[in-house]
């Protein structure tokens, strides 16, 4: 996690996408959310890297944001 005077850097791993289209579904979620600076998903290793206010948008919100694009996520330890 890296933080600056407003916004912080979270990792999640998320688990149960299996193609490029739902990059774009948990990206939309997540980027929804008042609060978030920007989100990117790494199809790859199963990360999505979100810039956020913490006051705003909580890593229990970025989780419940990519629950709701039918995903699991959670933080991750790196």
């Amino acid at each position: 996690m890296t933080t600056t005077a407003r916004t912080t850097t979270t990792t999640l791993r998320a688990e149960g996408f299996s193609c490029p289209s739902c990059v774009a579904k948990i990206e939309k979620q997540v980027g929804r959310l008042e609060g978030v600076e920007s989100v990117k998903v790494q199809f790859a290793t199963a990360r999505v890297v979100v810039v956020h206010d913490p006051s705003v948008a909580t890593t229990d919100d970025l989780v419940a944001a990519v629950a709701r694009a039918g995903y699991t996520a959670r933080p991750a330890a790196f």
